[in-house]
């Protein structure tokens, strides 16, 4: 008999890669993989842990999933990531429908652990988190002209807040021959676009060559023929070089985007984090990437309500971003985490007072977006086609300046057909809130 297997897979893109090497091993070992859980025998909730708000979703995600078992043909539920790597026994103890908790050591496993799932028994396996395969070939769950790549695993930065070096160890980088080898392999499958991941992709190399080495990677993968964009998600603003910045100026198969988390802008909440930084260096930072990158795109995350944040250091950080008029910001209220260090920070900031911060944060951000884009009307754009909304009769994709799933997207008409994976000429014509709309030239 031939087992189907489904995956729920939670969180951020190094997740997917995680989930997308078990899939890949399942497949390779004859199960068939099916997108539609109401068929599976075996079900992976791949979670993520990060915040409050993560932990939410995978727990109703698996209890979502508990509804085939008592439903359906369901047999097995499986729970993988950083969930199940932090909270252990006590997933399988509180969610008793659960069958196999399996940490990201054993990851490399997970066919026996199918196997003993479906048997009837009930478990957890942890291992050594130095043993989950970065280097584990992988099914793509990504469109066919996107995807993932993951240079390093764990991270050494150990925020005050963040509970990822608890979860995913310390900071391990692959070889660059290694992650080369992958990124021709998914050229070869068809692969356009290529988003470099890891915790901090600006430490790239630190542990292997004794020096950052994310200038000379982006030089190696920039050699792949048929590959079309390289993106970088996560670059940390105390690691982010002026070799960085050249390389990304002079490389055109770089495209000019920077993801920098930084967090806050006030010293003293900086300091409080385990960061480095303050306001005016941080303004002197985005100042030399737009000097030496003038057409680049800046994203960054923020958090509000840090413990210890009083109303004049939050007002700095709202005067910071109007300040630094980032193209891209995402802001979320703290989380405390078990475990961490700021959890037993005082005094701590209202829940409600966090989230209301966040939202006046966002809300000045919509402005500056809107501005942005409005200067973009009458522009010509390079659009990656990801597909066609017949309710609209619209073509929609991204622009270089717009990284999957997070970035907003181009809507756009066209004469002819086009194909999904293609690039077009986009004459951009209007906006639609983080949207822009166009017609093909």
């Amino acid at each position: 008999m031939v087992y189907k297997v489904g995956m729920v897979s939670l969180g951020c893109p190094k997740n997917q890669i995680d989930a997308e090497a078990m899939l890949k091993k399942l497949c390779d070992a004859g199960f068939e993989i099916t997108p539609y859980e109401a068929e599976a025998d075996v079900i992976i909730v791949n979670t993520c842990g990060f915040i409050e708000e993560a932990k939410r979703e995978a727990i109703d995600n698996i209890l979502d999933v508990c509804r085939y078992k008592a439903e359906g043909n369901l047999k097995a539920i499986v729970v993988t990531g950083c969930l199940a790597e932090r909270y252990k026994q006590e997933v399988l103890d509180e969610l008793p429908e659960v069958d196999a908790v399996v940490g990201i050591g054993k990851n490399g496993d997970i066919v026996q652990i199918i196997n003993r799932a479906l048997s009837g028994e009930k478990f957890c396996t942890f291992a050594e988190k130095t043993q989950l395969d970065i280097n584990s070939p992988r099914m793509l769950s990504t469109p066919f002209y996107t995807a993932y790549l993951k240079i390093a695993e764990g991270c050494d930065n150990c925020c005050t807040y963040c509970a990822i070096p608890m979860i995913r160890g310390r900071f391990r980088s692959r070889k660059t021959g290694e992650i080369v080898k992958e990124a021709k392999q998914l050229v070869d499958l068809g692969v356009k676009e290529i988003v470099l991941v890891a915790q901090d992709t600006t430490r790239y190399g630190e542990d292997l060559y004794n020096r950052k080495m994310l200038p000379q990677l982006l030089d190696e993968l920039c050699k792949i023929e048929g590959l079309k964009w390289i993106r970088m998600l996560y670059t940390y603003p105390d690691r982010i070089t002026d070799e960085l910045l050249d390389t990304m100026a002079k490389q055109q198969k770089v495209v000019n985007y920077l993801d920098i988390p930084i967090q806050h802008c006030n010293r003293n909440i900086l300091k409080r984090m385990n960061r480095t930084g303050d306001r005016q260096g941080l303004i002197d930072l985005l100042k030399k990437i737009r000097t030496k990158l003038p057409d680049v795109t800046i994203r960054t995350t923020l958090i509000t309500g840090f413990p210890g944040e009083d109303l004049a250091e939050f007002e700095e950080l709202c005067e910071f971003v109007k300040e630094a008029e980032f193209d891209r910001l995402g802001c979320f209220a703290y989380s405390e985490e078990e475990g961490t260090i700021a959890a037993e920070f005082e005094p701590k900031v209202d829940k409600q007072i966090r989230f209301d911060r966040a939202e006046t944060v966002m809300n000045d951000q919509y402005t500056i977006v809107t501005k942005k884009n409005r200067l973009k009307i009458g522009t010509s754009q390079e659009v990656l086609v990801e597909g066609y909304d017949k309710y609209i009769k619209m073509y929609f994709g991204r622009t270089k300046h717009d990284a999957p799933d997070i970035d907003g997207k181009v809507f756009f008409k066209s004469d002819c057909s086009l194909q999904t994976g293609e690039f077009a000429e986009v004459k951009i014509t209007d906006i639609l809130e983080y949207d822009l709309l166009g017609e093909r030239i």
